[in-house]
């Protein structure tokens, strides 16, 4: 097992601890809307949007939620329009992920009213994840209207120092990539926001509040702080550190472990036989990790009900283990073992209807044709360590810790 995580806690505050404790006088006066999710709470557990009604002199208007709702009662690409798009104790709520792609952008009328918006999201360190991008889509929409960014921020639970895969490739942006960052990033959401606001030209008034105590070197077990399920299928710390990776399976007709109790973790299929899938995937020895073969039946999204044979993914040491590799690897194991039910999504994918699910979590073409056998793997993954080294370079001017 991975005993990593049993370095002594360190206790780290939150950007919502740091502004209710530090920072609230500035905020007197003014007109609130606050971007937020289940996540946004601070060590005691107390929601964003009880901190800042709280607050002497501060009135929150609005809500905004991002996918899977306010409360993250919604699944993957599921709308949550008509349900979010309501009140909660009084206040409006706007969801930002509606059933057509306008929906992602909140509209002029949704920021009338509001002189701020403070944006207190848990982000899990991957490219795909949908947060940031939200958030993106918020600030371009407040620079428009004249309406000040306020970016509370929190740890990337896989720490702020491994980076890895490539870059997305021009031409393939989509709200699972909106911007040119490797699949992990290594990045705050309060450090994305920075990246996204001046090198990228978003160009808002943007206003950081960093945290207190985090280091670079830290995963989430090592901050004190609770984990809270930022979305539904990301219930562990476990889940966010193979997502990087796992996340692919979303552009194949492999199950991703939804629908059971260690989404991400768990990948399989009815077509899979677990013993030859595993051999498979150990004889490759990749770094941190070993692979359990076992069945299992998803109780909702792909082969609901029916039992699959798959692999669990055990990471064994953290500091090794290299996500998006694996994934890589997984894809090609099974598309050569079982090349004649082994297919790619075709089905729309984050309101995208003509590019593939597979080339926009990639960042481009080339992850599909290194699995298909028309391009070499080894070649993409050196020409990606150098994106890594250019990347590290471009992001220290961006780094808050």
């Amino acid at each position: 097992m991975d005993r990593s995580h049993r370095r002594t806690a360190r206790s780290v505050q939150v950007g919502l601890e740091v502004l209710a404790r530090s920072e609230a006088h500035l905020l007197r006066g003014r007109r609130i809307g606050l971007l937020a999710h289940p996540a946004s709470v601070t060590s005691s557990l107390r929601y964003a949007w009880e901190i800042l009604a709280s607050l002497p002199g501060v009135r929150l208007v609005s809500l905004f939620s991002p996918e899977h709702g306010l409360m993250g009662t919604h699944q993957d690409q599921e709308s949550v329009a008509g349900d979010d798009s309501a009140s909660f104790q009084g206040v409006r709520i706007y969801s930002l992920y509606g059933q057509e792609e306008k929906s992602l952008r909140p509209g002029r009328e949704m920021l009338e009213g509001i002189d701020l918006l403070v944006a207190d999201l848990q982000d899990v360190g991957s490219r795909y994840y949908t947060f940031i991008y939200t958030l993106s889509y918020c600030m371009e929409a407040c620079r428009d209207a004249d309406v000040e960014v306020w970016v509370l921020d929190r740890p990337n639970p896989l720490g702020g120092t491994g980076v890895e895969g490539n870059l997305l490739a021009s031409g393939f942006e989509s709200f699972v990539g909106r911007y040119p960052l490797p699949v992990r990033h290594g990045l705050t959401v309060g450090e994305c926001a920075r990246m996204f606001n001046e090198h990228f030209g978003i160009g808002c008034r943007l206003r950081l509040v960093p945290m207190e105590g985090w280091r670079r070197s830290m995963w989430f077990d090592q901050t004190g702080l609770p984990w809270v399920l930022p979305s539904p299928n990301m219930p562990t710390l476990e889940t966010a550190t193979v997502y990087p990776g796992t996340c692919l399976i979303e552009g194949t007709n492999l199950s991703e472990g939804r629908g059971t109790t260690r989404p991400f973790e768990i990948i399989g299929a009815p077509w899979i036989e677990p013993m030859i899938l595993v051999a498979a995937l150990q004889e490759l020895e990749l770094p941190g990790v070993v692979f359990r073969p076992l069945w299992f039946r998803p109780t909702f999204h792909k082969y609901a009900g029916k039992v699959c044979g798959g692999a669990q993914i055990h990471v064994v040491d953290r500091d090794r283990f290299l996500p998006f590799l694996t994934g890589i690897q997984i894809l090609r194991c099974a598309a050569r073992l079982w090349p004649d039910a082994f297919r790619w999504r075709r089905e729309p994918y984050e309101f995208e209807r003509e590019r593939m699910a597979i080339d926009l979590l990639a960042g481009g073409t080339w992850l599909r044709e290194v699995v298909e056998g028309t391009r070499a793997l080894e070649p993409c993954l050196t020409l990606a360590s150098h994106e890594i080294r250019q990347y590290r370079k471009q992001r220290k001017a961006f780094l808050l810790y």
